[in-house]
């Protein structure tokens, strides 16, 4: 091993530490594999060799050592590098990974491809932060046992994703003998565990698995947020920083700051699992992200962690429900797309009293196209018995999880999206839903809006700043699926000018269902309808990416005035 190595190692991890302080951006997870990484780069030419990280997150420290070293300071905001890896970025990011457990998969099919083609380099997936406990991992390693395929597997045990990990995987990683492991009684090699950390042991075990041409797993284990001490020692807060997390001091606010949308979910589940015995908290591993850790830490016996394993947690729920029980199970919207065959054949087949929390809904900002809730309304609304709600703020979030506690009739889908929302005391004195009624908000005679979800705050906003404001009437839709059709037919009748506002994709969105009903009624007015384009969103902050989308305050403004000066 050269002796400039160690040195390297920690020139890397302290440039990382110093950037990612500055600029925010994935932080624990990549702290804990620059030994990894410099290791892999050292033995490994991976303009020809083949590399996928698993999670994505983890291969911060592998963009610095590709060339990426003077855009670094870019990462993860508007134009700049992805805070994943991204084929179209560089050629050494083999295969982008955002979402997790795809790995082992992809390089499967990589190295099977370079066997059919005669190629002999190696093929190297590194799965790590809880991507082991997702169920495709799984089938691939299946896949994996009978193949003679030239793939290394590297398991980065650190024992955490974002929460620490859960399961009989977990715990078998913990126990593993070297000789009898779940691993070699599916015919793969095996080595482990190794210190991730000692450089000396990483290039021995990995200088072994060259001369190796059939699958084999390489067992290591970090620390995640190694090097820096805060990290070690709360991972989970570490897991990514921000401004706020780095300079505390500039969180405080003169004026009280609303409450995000995730803890007035995580406050309110545990409000009506106080009051009933039938409430309980389903995760694919984010307690922590979706602030269901709130209902854990007070009960941990009415919450399940899953894992990583979005098509198991909502068969689970639903298994839960046909007991009796009354699930609330949370999972972002990027990653319901993941379970999109359970919610249907599962749950809305049977019709199931499920109540889904789709975090994330919408702009999530930084994290890109990955995790964008950019399809969720159209992939959804498509699915029979299902009820949609997409609240427009914390009240009516409340609202709408008190009322599908009691909804027995079917599925209830709650949408929500990322980050805070807009009232200074989110608690409010519950208010009766009635299922596929709207909110009319401001009372107008020339142009209506129509707005679904949280986007309607803007609107609210926009007019606000109208000296025209009596032209316009606002109405929250609020029910998504089934849609308030009394309510829209009237507006058709009495409005020659519409306008629809959804943060979704408008490709099957909420806007081109406002299309076909006015289609069927002969509509002859005009509907303009504001969303999210026909492509794969970039990432940046939501505010940014609502400016350049037009779906901010400014751009709502600006189009109301240009209808009414036309007028």
């Amino acid at each position: 091993m050269p002796d400039q190595l160690p040195q390297l190692c920690s020139e890397v991890r302290e440039f990382f530490i110093d950037k990612i302080l500055k600029n925010g951006g994935h932080f624990s997870a990549n702290l804990g594999v620059v030994e990894l990484t410099v290791a892999l780069h050292y033995l490994f030419d991976f303009k020809t060799d083949r590399l996928i990280w698993d999670v994505g997150h983890q291969a911060y420290i592998h963009k610095l050592l590709t060339g990426r070293k003077k855009e670094f300071n870019s990462i993860r905001k508007l134009s700049g590098l992805a805070g994943f890896p991204k084929m179209s970025e560089s050629e050494y990011d083999h295969f982008g990974t955002g979402h997790s457990s795809t790995s082992i998969s992809a390089i499967l099919g990589m190295a099977e491809a370079a066997k059919l083609d005669n190629k002999s380099h190696k093929h190297i997936a590194i799965i790590g932060d809880g991507s082991l406990t997702g169920g495709m991992a799984f089938e691939a390693l299946n896949n994996l046992g009978t193949s003679n395929a030239n793939v290394l597997i590297i398991i980065n045990d650190n024992q955490i994703g974002i929460d620490p990990n859960s399961g009989a995987i977990n715990h078998h990683l913990n126990t593993i003998n070297e000789n009898i492991n779940f691993f070699k009684t599916l015919g793969l090699e095996y080595e482990g565990p190794v210190d991730g950390h000692d450089l000396n042991e990483l290039i021995t075990s990995l200088e072994k698995s060259i001369a190796v041409s059939s699958p084999n797993i390489l067992h290591i284990r970090t620390v995640k947020g190694k090097g820096y001490l805060p990290a070690e020692k709360a991972q989970t807060d570490w897991h990514s920083v921000s401004y706020v997390k780095i300079d505390p001091s500039k969180s405080k606010r003169d004026n009280p700051t609303p409450s995000k949308f995730q803890d007035v979910f995580g406050n309110t589940l545990l409000e009506l699992a106080e009051k009933d015995q039938r409430i309980i908290g389903i995760t694919p591993a984010m307690p922590s992200g979706s602030s269901m850790k709130i209902l854990m830490d007070a009960m941990p016996h009415r919450v399940f962690d899953v894992g990583i394993a979005e098509q198991h947690a909502v068969t689970f729920s639903a298994g839960l429900a046909a007991s009796g029980k009354r699930p609330f199970c949370s999972i972002y919207s990027s990653f319901a797309q993941r379970a999109y065959d359970q919610i249907i054949h599962d749950v809305a087949l049977q019709n199931i009293p499920v109540v889904f929390c789709i975090d994330r809904a919408g702009l999530v900002g930084a994290d890109g196209p990955t995790h964008h809730g950019s399809f969720d309304i159209a992939y959804l609304n498509a699915i029979p018995n299902l009820t949609i709600i997409s609240p427009m703020d914390e009240h009516e979030l409340r609202n709408a999880m008190y009322w599908a506690t009691d909804f027995t009739n079917g599925p209830v889908i709650i949408r929500y999206p990322r980050g805070r929302g807009s009232k200074k005391e989110y608690k409010n004195k519950i208010q009766p839903l009635e299922i596929g009624t709207s909110r009319t908000l401001c009372e107008g005679d020339k142009i209506a809006i129509i707005s679904v979800g949280e986007i309607g705050v803007a609107v609210q906003k926009a007019l606000d700043r109208l000296s025209e404001q009596n032209q316009i009437c606002h109405i929250d839709a609020r029910f998504v699926k089934p849609i308030d059709q009394d309510k829209i037919i009237y507006t058709l009748q009495s409005f020659e000018q519409i306008i629809t506002i959804e943060e979704s994709c408008l490709i099957g969105g909420f806007g081109q269902q406002i299309k076909m009903i006015a289609q069927d009624q002969n509509y002859a007015g005009e509907i303009t309808n504001l969303g999210l384009p026909d492509k794969f969103i970039e990432q940046g902050t939501r505010a940014e990416l609502r400016a350049k989308y037009n779906l901010d305050e400014d751009a709502i403004h600006q189009l109301i005035l240009s209808i009414i000066r036309k007028k």
